[in-house]
């Protein structure tokens, strides 16, 4: 991991094995199967639920501040404590729920490498006890609109000099075939396609077989090789945000990308408006 722009933004399997008990880490398990923490977990990770823990209720937007501060709180994180972030399908919302952290001010956290799966599969320890820890008080800086993008800007961005836009959905859904993953329902969108200009590279493209990220040469080849490169302008968009998240983490962490925004109204908000331009 030395060779990344920002090694310090991963751990390793072991080094949580090695740190489960340490009082200044804690450990947050976000799934896209919600079943998955009960099924077993690592010792001492709280669960998190992408849908009722990540998102406001009524109106579609990310969790508001207090209730980060909130998840924060009851999870036992104070403002030193080093959290880990891990979960199925090579992280997909756990970088997602990074992103949010990082969009209100919590500098101090980390994903596994490997996520759940790589812990698994190497047979580590599981466990089926939620952990209760005592509540404390966090306060968050407040939102870094430096990381997000909004529907409007993206608007903006299409054509733009010097500007990139990333599809990091699969190549059915960036055709217009699909409106959702394979394996997930169709629905969420009113038109199918991408929008225009967009590069098509696959989210789970920056992942090994065992869930790692590749490493920082592969992802210069992976992203450069499509005219995505540091001194470029980026916004990245999936279906609903946790997806380009992922590959936010890559471009920012990883490769040291220093503008790039995800655009987590995606292609759920894209194809459902009315008279904005899209490609097939």
């Amino acid at each position: 991991m030395a060779d990344y722009a920002r090694p310090d933004s991963l751990v390793s399997t072991d080094w949580v094995a090695e740190n489960l008990n340490n009082p200044k880490v804690r450990l947050i398990e976000i799934d896209v199967d919600t079943a998955a923490y009960d099924t077993g977990h690592v010792p001492g990770a709280v669960g998190w639920h992408w849908k009722n823990d990540l998102e406001t209720d009524l109106q579609r937007d990310i969790a508001d501040q207090s209730m980060m501060e909130g998840l924060l709180s009851a999870a036992g994180v104070e403002p030193d404590t080093t959290v880990i972030l891990y979960g199925d399908n090579n992280n997909w919302f756990a970088a997602y729920a990074l992103w949010v952290l990082k969009y209100y001010g919590y500098e101090n956290v980390k994903l596994m490498n490997g996520g759940r799966k790589k812990w698994v599969e190497e047979g580590r320890d599981l466990t089926t006890d939620a952990p209760s820890y005592s509540k404390t008080s966090v306060s968050l800086a407040g939102p870094n609109d430096q990381i997000r993008a909004q529907r409007d800007e993206v608007m903006a961005h299409i054509g733009k000099s010097g500007g990139a836009l990333v599809d990091v959905r699969s190549p059915g859904e960036f055709s217009g075939e699909l409106l959702a993953p394979e394996n997930l329902p169709q629905e969420g969108s009113q038109r199918g396609g991408h929008i225009p200009g967009a590069q098509n590279i696959g989210w789970a493209l920056a992942c090994n077989e065992d869930g790692t990220f590749k490493t920082a040469d592969e992802l210069k080849e992976l992203y450069g090789g499509k005219d995505v490169t540091p001194d470029k302008d980026v916004i990245a968009y999936c279906r609903i945000g946790e997806r380009s998240a992922h590959t936010w983490f890559v471009l920012t962490h990883l490769l040291g990308y220093e503008n790039v925004r995800n655009y987590d109204g995606s292609w759920t908000e894209w194809g459902s408006l009315v008279g904005v331009p899209i490609e097939r």
